[in-house]
């Protein structure tokens, strides 16, 4: 178990000039029972950092990014490793530095019939909003002010194709 907790390690040393720490890897995720383990420990004896991070950082691959307890780091990750909640970016024994992903605002939009659905879709998509669909509803993520997707879709609500329904977390 000592040699397990010693390769979830990071392997440099944190940096405590005024550069930022660079995270450069995904040691982990939380969901790993031995990384949650060693961060378990890690917050019993020392400190665990969050970094918070929303639906459109969450897609990036570089970022300079604060830490819940004032940490600057500059993760720069490869093109085959994908930020996501519980992502452990450093563990070492006494410190280590979490993905925490925000919870995301959904738009629930109803349509009044297939059609409406259809074009609803169609608009949707070529917008580039992620969606989701939920009991004949689409949701549509919130990247921005929600002012901003009804306006988009007010032509469809005025026209009684689809009814907005409140916004969903």
């Amino acid at each position: 178990m000592e040699k397990e907790a010693h390769m979830l390690m990071a392997e440099k040393p944190v940096s405590t000039n005024a550069e930022p720490l660079r995270l450069d890897t995904i040691l982990g995720l939380l969901s790993e029972p031995a990384m949650a383990d060693h961060i378990h420990d890690v917050g019993h004896h020392g400190v665990v950092e969050y970094i918070d991070l929303g639906g459109d950082d969450i897609r990036r691959h570089r970022l300079r990014v604060t830490t819940d307890q004032g940490t600057d780091c500059a993760i720069s990750l490869p093109r085959n490793q994908h930020l996501q909640n519980g992502a452990v970016l450093l563990a070492e024994k006494n410190r280590a530095i979490v993905v925490r992903m925000l919870a995301r605002e959904w738009l629930r939009v109803e349509p009044k019939d297939a059609a409406a659905a259809l074009e609803l879709g169609y608009f949707a998509g070529n917008m580039h909003w992620p969606v989701r669909f939920e009991s004949g509803l689409l949701l549509v993520e919130l990247q921005g002010p929600q002012r901003r997707y009804l306006d988009r879709l007010d032509f469809m609500v005025t026209a009684g194709q689809i009814r907005i329904l409140e916004a969903a977390a």
